[in-house]
């Protein structure tokens, strides 16, 4: 099979959602209600809150340190004023894979969070809009290899075994997919129906000269995912730091004495961030005994 055919494979299945989780019902009904100018904040508010599992992921992922709002958020009202509908629908829509996350790969999950952190603290610093956007973006900037893991389990053991041998992650993926994780993260938003700004920073974030539009957002979760590698935070299947695309400094008008200014605001949020893991690992234990 070439890679164009693999590449048609991979979106087929992707189309079908065989084997991937199931979106929670109340999806739907939320992308009516965002559609319609006359629906209310505390009317949405109001929808969510009548699921208490989606309100807990909700209330819990919105007082997470790579939100980092000095006030707790207690109700579902205040979280849709604070990050927006655009992110609240993002964090219901992924909750299933981010519980897939905490069971399966911990130190996904850990790296995930920890590039939502530093994705915020960058497009504070380069006066990006929308900064909470933009870490639900590095939140998601890895969901197409947590989709090969419990979606393509056999290409997946293919990939990890290539990886080991001293393979480029993103080559190999090429080879066994067609198609490597960023974009198939965007597919499967762009099947959600969730913002273009999501899905083009998340898809191009291996390769921002291919953003369209977004390129700064792109530039923004690219240098965040190098970052956490290179500071070890959490666990990918890379054996080595990605490489940094050059591009990004001049992009987001940044140098070398930023990213160390980076690094000194990203520090407290990573070590606040274990205990946030910590909390979650202990709950899913117990909720298995």
């Amino acid at each position: 099979m070439d890679l164009a055919e693999k590449r048609r494979e991979v979106r087929k299945k992707l189309r079908k959602m065989e084997g991937l989780p199931t979106l929670p019902p109340i999806v739907q009904k939320l992308n009516t209600m965002i559609e319609d100018e006359r629906v209310s904040i505390q009317q949405i508010a109001e929808v969510i809150e009548r699921d208490q599992v989606i309100t807990t992921k909700v209330l819990r992922l919105a007082n997470s340190a790579f939100y980092g709002f000095p006030k707790k958020v207690s109700t579902v009202q205040n979280a849709l004023m604070l990050l927006g509908i655009n992110v609240i629908k993002v964090l219901i829509t992924t909750s299933s894979i981010f519980e897939i996350l905490h069971k399966e790969d911990v130190g996904l999950w850990e790296h995930s969070i920890g590039v939502a952190a530093c994705a915020k603290i960058i497009a504070e610093k380069t006066e990006l809009k929308d900064p909470q956007e933009i870490a639900t973006a590095g939140l998601l900037h890895d969901l197409g290899r947590v989709i090969q893991k419990v979606g393509f389990k056999e290409e997946y053991e293919a990939l990890l075994k290539a990886v080991e041998q001293g393979e480029d992650p993103l080559e190999a993926e090429m080879q066994i997919f067609g198609i490597n994780h960023a974009e198939i993260g965007a597919f499967l938003m762009r099947q959600w129906s969730l913002p273009d700004r999501l899905i083009e920073s998340v898809g191009s974030h291996h390769a921002i000269e291919k953003a369209k539009q977004f390129r700064k957002e792109s530039a923004v979760i690219h240098l965040a995912d190098v970052l956490v590698n290179a500071r070890g935070y959490g666990k990918t299947i890379r054996k080595t730091v990605p490489f940094m695309n050059e591009k990004v400094f001049k992009l987001l008008k940044l140098d070398f004495l930023d990213i160390k200014e980076i690094y000194v605001k990203l520090e407290p949020k990573l070590y606040e961030l274990k205990f946030f893991t910590e909390e979650l690992r202990k709950e899913l234990e117990a909720s298995e005994v």
